[in-house]
């Protein structure tokens, strides 16, 4: 279908004309559509999903930093690279498609690149990093995506993620254990605001829990800088790769699938329940595009955001949720920008506060992932891939995560083959 020029402003959908690469609507929004479309409701949705952006998915980004011993500029560089480059991405996008597409950075690969830095060099996870920006690139120009999305089974790729996400879910308790008075409340006011939906509504958990947490630190005493940040303005660093046959065994298949298949996978149901349409090939080939230039800051890859984005469009009009993403966009680029003073505030907190906060936010990942996995067909499969994965087997120096993924398949085309291709399809 072709949107005339004189459409409704509701019919928005990128066109439909036979082609691989989705067309946006025409006309643009223009400046004056922009700010008519703009209301209190949409910009309070891009706060909310920026500011959940920055609390558990930063501290999953520390975490990660913390098992590489990277240093805070790299992290610095790193977190300007997530949300300056993502945020100008869902920017330039929501303006082109009229459609809240939020991007962000892939949670899982993040937790994925923690594990690997403990026997991968940096500059080794850069050149993975790079590598897996040509091959997202690629696939989205086959203009196959959709395809691509259904080839693997999901209960297999979600079993995996869980494998991934275990010892973050895990360090929630260990947190309670080692430090319980900073992660004890951040924990209990999660979980009431869990249990008590209303309350929950004005107040998401996640974000709550992050502030309990920092009164827990003020309360303390235990807020110390080690350093003031020289510049509060961020200085990313280019960064050179290197290229490395373990590397990019280890990183580049997983990655690519938890940012076409997980991830993506995950925007794209979130939009399209909420009666956007997206564009899937369109969308990869920006996600390998800026995760090329974000592999160059020393960031890891792009994805279309799934929580994110649904925060985005869990009210106000259909037509009019973009302008939420433009929002969500300009203050990712803001916090981006002032990446060190950022760092500095997160790295000053103790070690349960990063911990606990980064466990909560994948908590209903995790959720869903065993949802997923053993939900119905390729059980066996996903219980061998999960087992594989959290056993931090290290064949031949490739981390676990491509072993559990490999096992799982063998073992359900060897086993579970009728379950196969109705999971792939599903």
């Amino acid at each position: 279908m072709v949107t005339s020029r004189n459409a409704h402003p509701d019919q928005h959908a990128p066109h439909d004309d036979g082609g691989v690469y989705e067309r946006p609507p025409r006309p643009l929004p223009t400046p004056r559509r922009i700010i008519a479309d703009f209301g209190t409701s949409y910009a309070t949705n891009g706060l909310i999903g920026l500011i959940f952006s920055a609390s558990g998915p930063v501290a999953v980004i520390l975490a990660a930093g913390a098992a590489g011993h990277l240093d805070r500029a790299v992290l610095s560089s790193w977190i300007f690279g997530v949300f300056a480059l993502n945020g100008a991405l869902t920017i330039l996008a929501s303006w082109v498609y009229r459609t809240p597409l939020a991007f962000a950075w892939t949670i899982p690969g993040t937790v994925l690149v923690g594990s690997s830095l403990q026997h991968l060099s940096w500059p080794e996870v850069l050149g993975a990093f790079v590598v897996t920006s040509v091959l997202i690139t690629a696939i989205g120009l086959t203009g196959q995506v959709r395809r691509v999305m259904s080839a693997l089974p999901q209960p297999i790729v979600m079993a995996m993620v869980a494998g991934v996400f275990m010892q973050f879910g895990i360090n929630i308790f260990r947190s309670m254990d080692d430090d319980p008075g900073i992660a004890v409340p951040i924990v209990v006011v999660f979980v009431v605001l869990l249990a008590y939906r209303r309350l929950g509504r004005f107040i998401p958990p996640i974000i709550g829990a992050l502030v309990a947490g920092a009164l827990a630190v003020a309360v303390s005493g235990r807020f110390h800088l080690t350093a003031a940040p020289t510049t509060w303005l961020a200085t990313p660093a280019l960064q050179a790769p290197q290229f490395s046959i373990q590397a990019c065994l280890e990183l580049v298949i997983p990655l690519a699938i938890t940012v076409i298949v997980v991830q993506n996978g995950q925007g794209t149901a979130v939009l399209e329940s909420a009666g956007h349409r997206t564009p899937v090939n369109v969308v990869t080939i920006a996600c390998g595009v800026f995760s090329g230039l974000a592999a160059a800051v020393g960031a890891v890859s792009s994805c279309l955001a799934g929580p994110t984005n649904a925060l985005l469009v869990a009210g106000g009009q259909r037509e009019r949720q973009y302008t939420a993403a433009l929002t969500f966009g300009i203050l990712a680029i803001v916090v981006g920008l002032a990446a060190p003073l950022f760092v500095e505030l997160m790295l000053a907190t103790p070690a349960a506060f990063v911990a606990a906060v980064g466990g909560l936010a994948l908590l209903g990942a995790l959720q869903n992932a065993f949802r997923t996995a053993f939900s119905s067909q390729c059980t066996l499969g996903a219980l061998v891939t999960l087992l594989v994965t959290i056993s931090g087997v290290d064949l031949l120096n490739i981390g676990a995560a491509f072993w559990g993924l490999l096992a799982g398949l063998l073992v359900a085309w060897a086993v579970e083959r009728e379950d196969v291709r109705p999971a792939r399809a599903g």
